[in-house]
């Protein structure tokens, strides 16, 4: 429990008022349903965010949702933290939408100072 403490401690910092959101990383361990603004719902044993939260029941078809499917049953695993594989954390960093970006031209806005 302490490891497991210490792992998600460390991937959920920084994340107060005023401060930029960590990045989405394959170095960062992640719970299930941590949520990222444009992303989605982190789903642990199959590292990879989803639209809708683990194990999200659905009374109207009584189904459950994990890992982008729909079953009778919800998911069961061991598995409740782990890192996302390189390919999903740069697409997710690159669909995020918590996070201020420069777009073209934004050089423009740099001041020099000339003595």
């Amino acid at each position: 429990m302490v490891l497991i403490g210490g792992l998600s401690a460390g991937a959920l910092t920084g994340c107060g008022p005023g401060n930029k959101p960590p990045a989405v990383s394959a170095q960062n361990f992640y719970t299930n349903n941590y949520q990222v603004a444009g992303i989605g719902y982190y789903h642990a044993p199959f590292r990879a965010f989803y639209p809708m939260p683990y194990n999200f029941y659905e009374p109207t078809n009584r189904q459950y949702f994990f890992g982008g499917q729909w079953a009778a049953a919800p998911h069961q695993s061991i598995t409740n933290i782990s890192a996302p594989t390189p390919e999903v954390a740069q697409q997710a960093e690159a669909r995020r939408t918590d996070t201020p970006r420069s777009g073209f031209g934004s050089t423009s806005r740099s001041h020099h100072v000339w003595s």
